[in-house]
């Protein structure tokens, strides 16, 4: 039977209705994406607000002030930071990457973690060859670094003497590493060393989320899918210069390590659905 005049008209309006609701959700997944960011920005500023201005760990406070004075020759003519460094990086990351501590004449001087010293060096080629920066080096804050899709913290967030903090330092930090996992929700967690490792699983174990330490062994290109909706967790030698002038640390294998990241991330993201949609909020 021949459609009619008005049948037609009517399935012509039903399509252009289903269009018309589907521009309308893209527009409101894009609206909300970005009140989302600005609510994310304005979280993470809190909490960098709040590193930056504490004084938890007397030990750390001298320390990381006294280096800032005396300052090492070649850096003579620099104004040293001398606080605690905060986290650098995206606001809509689904990567989330956590090392040691500032070094005393890195990210104390710099105040960027991972900026100023070999380790970042390292790290930030690495990342720049991956897509996860815009540039391959990272030398002072306002150098027209940017990361993308990554945020960079550290599990201490002072410079600790011969770099060995104590557990109770570490613990006193453990509350800021919370609320940015709380506010970015990372897909994915990438450890830099046995330590950081430890770090962010520990609280996993308090709050009864993992039952053990031991399911989840350290050791270099490990993954681990962890339990419910937790992120995928990653691991790799830290870029320390002990390990990097051993070989210990190559290029090829902390750039393969960010290669599996990538391809975890390009899955995920397909399999929550609206994957290349996400995609382009979180790049723009």
């Amino acid at each position: 039977m021949a459609a009619t005049p008005a049948l037609r008209l009517m399935k012509k309006h039903r399509k252009m209705a289903r269009k018309f609701c589907c521009i309308l959700d893209s527009w409101e997944l894009r609206w909300r994406s970005g009140i989302a960011g600005e609510n994310m920005r304005d979280s993470l500023k809190k909490i960098n607000e709040e590193i930056v201005a504490c004084r938890k760990c007397p030990r750390l406070v001298k320390y990381r002030e006294e280096v800032a004075r005396e300052k090492r020759r070649a850096f003579r003519d620099w104004e040293y930071w001398g606080k605690p460094v905060p986290g650098f990086g995206d606001a809509k990351a689904r990567l989330l990457i956590l090392g040691l501590a500032p070094a005393a004449h890195g990210g104390n001087r710099t105040g960027r973690v991972f900026t100023g010293d070999r380790s970042g060096d390292f790290l930030y080629r690495a990342l720049g060859r991956a897509r996860f920066a815009n540039q391959e080096t990272s030398t002072r804050r306002g150098d027209g670094l940017a990361l993308e899709d990554a945020y960079i913290v550290a599990a201490l967030r002072c410079a600790p003497p011969a770099n060995k903090p104590l557990p109770k330092e570490l613990a006193n930090c453990e509350a800021y590493l919370e609320r940015e996992l709380a506010v970015l929700r990372p897909r994915a967690v990438l450890a830099l060393g046995a330590i950081a490792m430890r770090a962010y699983l520990s609280p996993l174990k308090e709050h009864g989320e993992i039952r053990s330490l031991t399911e989840y062994p350290f050791r270099h290109g490990a993954s681990y899918a962890l339990p419910g909706d937790l992120p995928r967790l990653f691991a790799s030698y830290h870029p320390s210069q002990q390990n990097t002038f051993t070989g210990k640390l190559t290029e090829e294998m902390l750039e393969k390590v960010f290669r599996e990241i990538a391809d975890f991330l390009r899955k995920d993201a397909e399999k929550q659905g609206s994957g290349a949609l996400r995609e382009d909020l979180r790049r723009e």
